[in-house]
């Protein structure tokens, strides 16, 4: 099987100013996304919507701001959305699969790896999950933030062969002109999230630099043919993909939840960095955050800079008095940021 094609589409895509789905878009969406998985190359396309699709409901014109609120809108919108995903992919014969996540199945290593085989097992079957984060229960604390974090997050999980963000323009524009190369993306004037999502160009470009830097190749494009972002031809502003590392050190990078961080000394920083050594306590200067054994910590050298991430082997308060010979992070539970 050919490794998949994630594209993620935003509020102001999916839903129209009346708060009712924009139909003939995600038929024509739809449509391409068919032709694709056709010619062998699996679909997942992350959705946002949920919440402006519930807001009718709740007689509101904006995003209410309080979390009850929008858990009330994603939850009457959710069905909504999928609904209409399924309308649109079932006239062509395919299945919509509903997938609702929070960072929390993200965080948890067993969570991610069932989500990872759940999501291949549609794949084999020639469905298209259509993915959202599960806003109805997701709290400040397992939030993504937005959807393009989400789509970043799930292009890494999947092994994507390319991550699509798809906007209301062309892509990234500096003083009205696109900015092809992903690179120069950064010196691009970002605008402001639109009134219906919680977006904007920079989250977007956030999240294709997290994907890029997974070895996931990016863009960030408008009204562009899918099959021809696919084939690489089409406008946009595209971000390579840098080296791909095992999946096991991806999610412990981008996807394992960071619980605290601990300082060393320049010689344990040059043992982890230059020689591939495990931390041990003794080179253990200070740490922050009352972190426990299975956490994620990130690991800061003398100057503050923190240059690599890992599973803690210890709890926080055993590291009082750096004891000799206690591990605090395992070289094969860390990695090199």
């Amino acid at each position: 099987m050919k490794r998949p094609l994630v594209v993620k589409l935003g509020s102001s895509l999916v839903v129209d100013e009346r708060g009712r789905p924009r139909r003939t878009l995600l038929r024509d969406r739809a449509a391409e996304i068919a032709a694709i998985v056709e010619g062998g190359t699996p679909v997942c396309v992350v959705s946002s919507g949920a919440i402006a699709l519930g807001l009718q409901r709740l007689n509101l014109a904006r995003r209410p701001t309080s979390l009850p609120r929008l858990q009330a809108a994603s939850a009457l919108g959710q069905a909504a959305l999928q609904r209409a995903w399924q309308d649109a992919l079932g006239s062509h014969g395919l299945d919509a699969a509903q997938i609702l996540l929070t960072s929390a199945e993200i965080a948890e290593r067993r969570a991610y790896v069932n989500v990872r085989n759940a999501l291949a097992a549609l794949f084999a079957l020639g469905s298209v999950p259509v993915v959202n984060e599960n806003d109805a229960t997701a709290t400040d604390e397992i939030s993504f933030g937005d959807n393009d974090a989400l789509a970043a997050q799930v292009a890494v999980l999947v092994n994507a062969r390319l991550l699509v963000l798809l906007t209301s323009v062309p892509g990234v524009l500096h003083e009205g002109v696109l900015v092809e190369d992903g690179a120069q993306a950064r010196i691009a004037a970002f605008g402001a999230a639109s009134r219906r999502g919680r977006g904007g160009m920079e989250s977007k470009v956030s999240a294709a630099e997290l994907a890029a830097a997974a070895g996931i190749p990016t863009v960030i494009a408008g009204k562009t043919p899918l099959q021809e972002l696919l084939a690489g031809r089409a406008p946009g502003t595209r971000f390579d993909a840098a080296e791909p590392a095992p999946a096991f050190k991806l999610w412990l990078r981008h996807g394992k939840r960071v619980a605290g961080r601990v300082l060393v000394d320049a010689g344990a920083r040059r043992a982890v960095v230059g020689n591939g050594a495990s931390l041990l306590a003794v080179g253990v200067t200070a740490w922050e955050g009352q972190f426990r054994a299975g956490d994620g910590v990130e690991l800061a050298g003398p100057d503050g800079k923190v240059f690599a991430r890992g599973i803690a082997s210890v709890d926080a308060g055993e590291l009082e008095g750096r004891p000799a010979n206690v591990e605090v992070v395992h070289r094969d539970r860390l990695v090199l940021t």
